[in-house]
């Protein structure tokens, strides 16, 4: 069995049954304030409440909390049911404290997703990205009328009844690749990494644009390496701001001379070796890039 079906990345996997057919119903909220079970996920912005203590997590709050009767309901997303109790996304104005108490704060989560429990994380990550679609979606873009959310918060519709326009969530897909020549594996580094630091090959998928055509162009622009054989690896939602991150193994020639280009700082060729000593620090180990590599290193 390949590795990378053995678990989901980080941010992915079976952690919310989303039952989008409950989307459809006009009385989905009723229903999720009636039912005492209900668990809110609190936002301001980009950021949540979580706790510190007595280990990083989610700080829900609870269907009689003052503030789940005052918000209007437009404020409020189905996200689905989270460890088999319904979850709704409620979205705080950004001058709203109160919610806040104890040890529980509004903070964003990529610096603490490496501390949270994944399941925690990849429900704050869907519903990061939902918030930041929902935010630059409050007009719309054919007539710049107010759009209205319907169907539980998942689709905007154009307020305008001449216009009507629905929007749903978007996503940015960016594709990764590990380049090797069997040996070696090719990686590049941003100027605004710690020091030492060196990732997978990265960049946006263009239109009119596959993935394997964009994997070879963003090689080619940014290292001047060309590759063959682009094969499949994985997939990762990447909530910063809303990208879905696809990855690949691709080959290249050894003898292939690199030529920096485009947003790198540099690029090059390791061995297993650098990684194994640790000579060059391995990326973040929620990333993808972290398991194209650290799999390629353990092979």
């Amino acid at each position: 069995m390949n590795s990378h079906r053995e678990r989901p990345n980080f941010f992915s996997g079976p952690y919310l049954d989303r039952r989008a057919e409950l989307r459809e119903l006009a009385d989905w909220l009723d229903a999720a304030r009636a039912d005492p079970c209900t668990r809110y996920l609190a936002a301001r912005g980009t950021a949540h409440l979580l706790r510190r203590t007595p280990e990083p997590g989610i700080a829900f709050l609870n269907a009689d909390h003052p503030i789940v009767s005052q918000v209007r309901s437009e404020q409020l997303v189905l996200l689905g049911w989270f460890r088999g109790e319904r979850c709704v996304l409620l979205e705080l104005d950004e001058k709203v404290e109160t919610v806040a108490a104890g040890d529980t704060r509004f903070e964003e989560l990529r610096p603490l997703a490496p501390l949270l429990p994944p399941e925690d994380a990849a429900l704050l990550a869907y519903a990061r990205a939902l918030s930041i679609w929902r935010a630059n979606h409050r007009f719309c873009s054919h007539c710049g009328a107010p759009m209205q959310p319907e169907r539980a918060g998942h689709v905007l519709r154009c307020t305008s009844t001449q216009c009507a326009t629905e929007s749903f969530p978007r996503i940015d897909p960016a594709v990764i690749v590990l380049v090797t020549d069997g040996e070696r594996v090719l990686l590049g580094r941003q100027a605004n990494w710690p020091a030492g630091r060196y990732s997978a090959i990265a960049g946006f998928v263009e239109p009119g644009e596959s993935l394997e055509d964009a994997v070879a162009r963003e090689v080619m622009e940014e290292t001047g390496v060309a590759v063959s054989d682009v094969v499949y690896h994985s997939s990762q939602p990447w909530p910063f701001p809303s990208s879905l991150m696809i990855a690949f193994h691709a080959h290249a020639d050894s003898r292939a001379p690199v030529r920096v280009t485009g947003e790198l700082e540099d690029a090059r060729w390791f061995t297993r070796q650098s990684f194994a000593s640790g000579e060059t620090p391995l990326p973040p180990s929620q990333s993808v890039s972290y398991r194209l590599i650290h799999g390629w290193v353990e092979s």
